[in-house]
């Protein structure tokens, strides 16, 4: 029998709700009457996302640290068991299939991808543009030859065709260890597809990363969803949680497949509940491509408040400037 993520007939599904929106009527909806009737906020000023340079530790940081520096959007610079790891890396001008159109970048790398340390891991949660870009890929695949990239179910065929060498498709819960980390494929409610006919054709995940008592959660794009404590329970305790905390407006149309902040700070203590040493709040998805109708510089705030009115302690929540680099 299939696991409940396996759609009859082939392909991917959210095992805990029905069929996510999302549809071209929904689209259309949205992009065409919604838009037009409720004009979005004007975008604020470049100034209200500086860049700083990045203080991370070259060639690589000590067995026992764990380094984050982040370069943008959900890419991250992770290094955690001696090992450079880049999440979704995505260094494209625009989040889209097409050079001339489509969500473009507002703010830049903050790293450049000539800059990169040797890259010795690659994890990439979903197949969507502007997580998974072309260009990218085949910078990467030329300049880090070595490098393994860990990739959900049937997204190994795109980073093959770009030049990747050393390739581990992984379904929910594989687990698979290379030299001093260990990699787990983990749940997320999101969708898949790069054009019209391939929806959920191919899988999308989180991701944990483990080196001895060391350990990161890099959640991907995701709604949110009732397997953050089973997910505490089976890899916690972390030291870094990495959760979305934008592009979800309008909720009627985003809420299955991206947490509002609100719902990223209750990710977090789910997954974080009981640890004896708070975990790292990392906030990530934002800030860098206008997706969705909510001011660019808004998820920010209302992460600050939902952790605020939770309790929680400040100096547990960090978010981030572009190219900023925290220690733990």
């Amino acid at each position: 029998m299939n696991p409940a993520h396996r759609r009859p007939g082939g392909g991917f599904q959210n095992p805990w709700l029905g069929p996510v929106p999302g549809r071209l009527g929904d689209l259309l909806r949205w992009l065409l009457i919604e838009r037009v009737r409720h004009r979005r906020a004007a975008d604020p000023p470049a100034a209200a996302f500086p860049i700083v340079e990045p203080t991370l530790i070259r060639p690589r940081a000590a067995a026992d640290a764990v380094t984050l520096t982040w370069i943008g959007h959900a890419t991250f610079l992770v290094q955690i068991g001696s090992r450079n790891v880049l999440t979704d890396p995505m260094w494209g001008e625009r989040a889209s299939p097409l050079s001339f159109v489509g969500p473009r970048r507002r703010v830049p790398p903050a790293l450049a991808l000539a800059e990169l340390p040797p890259v010795d891991l690659v994890l990439q949660s979903h197949n969507h543009y502007d997580h998974l870009d072309d260009g990218t890929v085949r910078a990467l695949a030329a300049g880090h030859p070595a490098a393994q990239w860990y990739v959900p179910l049937g997204v190994g065929s795109f980073v093959r065709a770009r030049g990747v060498r050393h390739i581990f498709e992984l379904d929910w819960g594989d687990t698979r260890t290379t030299a001093s980390l260990t990699v787990t494929c983990a749940p997320a409610q999101h969708f898949s597809g790069r054009g019209v006919s391939d929806r959920n054709r191919t899988l999308w995940c989180s991701w944990a990363l483990h080196a001895g008592s060391r350990a990161v959660y890099f959640g991907g794009d995701s709604g949110y969803h009732p397997q953050f404590a089973a997910l505490r329970s089976r890899l916690g305790p972390f030291d870094a949680v990495l959760l979305p905390i934008g592009a979800y407006a309008p909720r009627w149309f985003m809420a299955p497949v991206h947490m509002n902040p609100e719902e990223a700070v209750r990710a977090y203590q789910e997954l974080t509940r009981g640890g004896t040493e708070p975990a790292l709040f990392a906030g990530m998805h934002w800030g860098t491509f206008r997706l969705t109708d909510e001011p660019l510089d808004e998820p920010p705030r209302r992460t600050r408040a939902a952790w605020a009115a939770a309790g929680l302690a400040p100096d547990r929540l960090w978010i981030p400037r572009h190219g900023e680099t925290r220690r733990l």
